[in-house]
């Protein structure tokens, strides 16, 4: 039962990551889900099914604003809505959680942060990986300085689910997402970030759409979902069939990042791998660490010594076991966000990270279709980078 001190929250767009907006769904509790925005019947039926018959149902966040009062709300729209969601949410003066990528193009990132600090209201990103086990505890090792000083960071993304879930659908599609850069990439860009303390500012990338833009057999899915069509046993990737109508972003990108405080970065992502797991390599110049896996029970290796080798680290930590998805992440981003939205200050998720990690993708999408040509990625406005590095101050506690 709701209680009238349980934050009001908004959910636009209820679709894959609805499961978010189940977490803030706590009636009694300190939130409750009051409304629900979504322009299809199988959304809405998703929503009465999840969040309860009470709940009330709207076609678009236009109507969500003019018809309902709430506290706060969470953009869960594809990510070519984000923006033009948010900034409507954010000029209303709401709190506002935004899947990521925050955006898909540099100007909207911006855009969304000159609003969110002209009309104070909290901006939020759900960069979910801060809160894993498995970067949390990297990141601890990090600022132990067990390793020393880091120097470089090296990211391989195998993407073994690549030909189902992103060219299937509109990820495929650059003009609605840009590149697979931002929606996979923005994650692991965050992460090597965060792990070296800069951001980028130079990079350079290599790329192709080498094997599933030879697919022929394509289908508009729109009338179904990633799950709907997922098959584990279609295998080897040139096997798939139903693919996007268009597919015209790369399915291998490479990318080498200069960051601003001299760490050397890169990151490969590739959607036709067997397997899908995430690896990281941190060195400084006293170590370095790796994880091999990045799910609970999985490894982190500590290399530390000059008697280490293949398969002899030094020490091992085994990464923790969450509740909820993506190893207990899920359920901790959302319990910050609403956190955050009643009482403001600072937040393990950066959204100023968040717009860095779009740039990043962006200019190195830009340098893979130009033949690998460096581009500087510009900086974030200083005066914005300092209003949210520090908070966001200066609103009032919301749903007291």
């Amino acid at each position: 039962m709701q209680d009238s001190n349980d934050l009001r929250i908004g959910v636009i767009g209820f679709g894959l990551r609805s499961s978010v907006a189940v977490h803030a769904h706590q009636p009694g509790h300190g939130s409750v889900v009051t409304v629900v925005a979504d322009p299809s019947e199988r959304g809405k039926a998703l929503a009465r099914e999840r969040i309860g018959e009470g709940v009330a149902l709207v076609d678009d966040v236009d109507q969500l604003l003019a018809g309902h009062d709430v506290d706060a709300v969470m953009v869960l729209t594809p990510d070519f809505a984000h923006a033009e969601v948010a900034l409507k949410t954010l000029q209303a003066g709401l709190p506002t959680f935004c899947e990521k990528p925050m955006a898909i193009s540099v100007e909207d990132t911006d855009a969304m942060l000159a609003l969110a600090e002209e009309e104070r209201a909290r901006l939020y990103v759900g960069h979910n990986m801060r809160h894993m086990p498995v970067i949390r505890q990297m990141k601890d090792i990090v600022d132990s300085g067990r390793i020393g000083r880091v120097r470089a960071i090296w990211c391989r993304h195998f993407v073994g689910t690549g030909g189902d879930f992103y060219f299937k659908d509109w990820h495929a599609d650059r003009a609605k997402s840009t590149s697979l850069l931002l929606q996979k990439g923005a994650h692991d860009i965050d992460v090597i970030h965060w792990l070296a303390g800069g951001y980028t500012r130079r990079v350079a990338g290599i790329g192709d759409l080498a094997v599933y833009g030879d697919i022929t057999d394509r289908r508009d899915n729109s009338d179904r979902r990633m799950r709907d069509w997922y098959d584990a046993d279609i295998w080897p990737p040139t096997a798939q069939k139903e693919l996007n109508p268009v597919v015209d972003v790369e399915d291998i990108s490479m990318l080498n990042m200069t960051l601003d405080n001299g760490v050397l970065a890169s990151y490969e992502q590739c959607h036709f791998t067997p397997d899908y797991w995430r690896n990281y390599t941190v060195i400084g110049d006293a170590g370095r660490i790796e994880n091999m896996g990045d799910g609970g029970g999985h490894q982190i290796h500590i290399f530390e010594s000059r008697r280490s080798g293949p398969g002899k680290p030094d020490a091992v930590e085994v990464i923790s076991r969450g509740d909820g998805g993506h190893g207990g992440a899920d359920p901790e981003l959302v319990a910050e966000f609403l956190r955050f939205a009643r009482a403001g200050g600072s937040t393990q998720v950066s959204v100023v990270a968040a717009r860095e990690a779009v740039a990043t993708g962006v200019y190195g999408a830009e340098s893979i279709r130009n033949g690998g040509m460096p581009y500087d990625v510009p900086e974030l406005a200083p005066e914005l980078r300092e209003y949210f590095d520090n908070g966001q101050p200066a609103q009032a506690a919301v749903g007291a």
